[in-house]
């Protein structure tokens, strides 16, 4: 189990119990989930919050920090002659507790215990919102009621501003993302199946010791959104989306996407619609900087997207209009981009509304902009994804020329040669300096030239 430097774990937790300032922190770890029986569970993933304040990456682990001592323990079992016989003989939890700079390891049985003991001393226990049923259970058999929105704050005020180390690990995931990548064009053919390809990308993210940060999304149904169906044989002329990532052994995540021709060879209709798509994700990329509010950064993507589509017709009237009404969620209807780092939709699971708005920003009801994750403000450090895409959805499409919808604005009947077309999503991963934005890790083609040529 790879870890980083006791200190860094000491203090990140010296800090977070510096801003929640009072009362006992429980930071819940994950356990097993049982697949179909006990025994035979899924893919482990641990807590991101307790890898990040306590690093170890085993089931069945709890821990508490008291803010004022801070004190920290970590509750789970040691090793049983049993656990030797069928896992090995692994690492004691107590080294690792070590390692990561704890020195006091409890019982499971005795958390409830002190837990309890805490609250009837009027101390506070301040935890983060349950996401799986063994926390739900837990939380209710203490008899606590809500999350602490300090604790949330604190925990994004951390998280949210990435370390070297941190970047360092990410440019490793999204390396290994670009290799997937890049041998997915390379792999790509005319009457093969998708999971033919998934099987390839999986064998390459597998060969580096890493795992999928997601399930794959390899489609030549691109206007799916989140199609983690592979069984489409890819036929001559259509397009493929590849949205896939890879996660280090320290877990943290790459989400990169490419859209490329089965044949190795753009339409001058693909070329059209692929060409804006890459033009929004550099606008996109352009536009990030400590001071801007991401909300506007996806704005400025959809208008430059309503502009184009005036180019060729498709749409009519004036863009302003057309962006205050939401005309572009008929075609992206979803955000730019989401936070990035140890999850793939990074630290959501406290609140996807806690993490991408700040106070005061209110969710918008329009088609697209209501799916925007993350409108908050940038900061230096901040590392996220610009992946803007367009669609044509024959269904959607359908159901609002069916209703009049922004029949002022789409030419819904020259939109009809288009039903067949599938989507494009060009995704990179960046974080933000102060003077700008990088893209993280090596660069990984999206031209289409550049694409062409390695399909060839």
């Amino acid at each position: 189990m790879r870890l980083f430097d006791a200190q860094l774990y000491i203090d990140r937790r010296t800090r977070l119990c510096e801003e929640v300032q009072s009362g006992i922190i429980w930071i819940m770890g994950n356990g097993e989930s049982a697949c179909n029986y006990k025994d035979n569970t899924y893919p482990f993933r641990q807590n991101s919050n307790f890898l990040y304040y306590f690093g170890i990456n085993a089931p069945d682990l709890n821990a508490l920090l008291d803010c004022e001592t801070g004190e920290a323990v970590i509750y789970g079992h040691e090793l049983t002659m049993d656990d030797i016989i069928w896992m090995g003989e692994i690492d004691k939890l107590s080294n690792l507790a070590r390692k990561v700079g704890v020195t006091k390891i409890k019982e499971p049985s005795a958390l409830q215990t002190d837990v309890a003991k805490a609250k009837s001393k009027g101390i506070s226990v301040h935890f983060t919102p349950p996401y799986r049923l063994e926390h739900h259970e837990a939380v209710h058999q203490a008899g606590l009621d809500y999350p602490s929105l300090s604790l949330i704050e604190a925990i994004f005020n951390q998280r949210s501003i990435k370390s070297e180390l941190e970047l360092h690990e990410m440019a490793k995931a999204v390396n290994i993302t670009g290799e997937m990548h890049v041998a997915a064009m390379q792999f790509t053919k005319a009457d093969k199946y998708e999971y033919e390809v998934v099987a390839e990308i999986t064998r390459i993210c597998k060969a580096h010791n890493a795992d999928f940060s997601y399930g794959p999304i390899f489609s030549v149904d691109g206007q799916v959104l989140h199609n983690h169906h592979h069984a489409n044989l890819m036929k001559d002329g259509r397009l493929v989306l590849n949205d896939s990532g890879a996660q280090t052994d320290m877990l943290y995540a790459g989400d990169i996407t490419r859209t490329f021709p089965v044949n190795g060879r753009f339409t001058d209709r693909q070329k059209e619609i692929y060409q804006i798509v890459l033009e929004m994700e550099k606008k996109g990329i352009m536009s990030c900087k400590p001071g801007v509010y991401y909300r506007d950064v996806h704005l400025a993507a959809c208008k430059l997207m309503i502009e184009r589509f005036k180019e060729l017709g498709i749409l009519n009237g004036d863009a302003d209009a057309m962006l205050e009404q939401g005309v572009y969620g008929l075609f992206m209807p979803h955000g730019l981009g989401h936070m990035i780092g140890l999850d793939v939709h990074d630290m959501e699971d406290l609140g996807e509304n806690h993490i991408g708005y700040e106070a005061g920003q209110e969710r918008s009801k329009l088609l697209g902009l209501k799916s925007l994750r993350l409108a908050r403000k940038l900061q230096t450090g901040f590392t996220l994804t610009v992946e803007p895409g367009i669609y044509f959805i024959p269904q959607l499409i359908e159901k609002y020329k069916a209703a009049h919808l922004f029949s002022d604005f789409v030419n819904y009947n020259k939109l009809e040669a288009y039903y067949d077309f599938g989507g494009i999503r060009i995704e990179d991963n960046i974080v933000v300096t102060q003077e700008g934005c990088d893209v993280i890790g090596d660069y990984i083609p999206k031209e289409m030239e550049e694409i062409e040529s390695i399909m060839q």
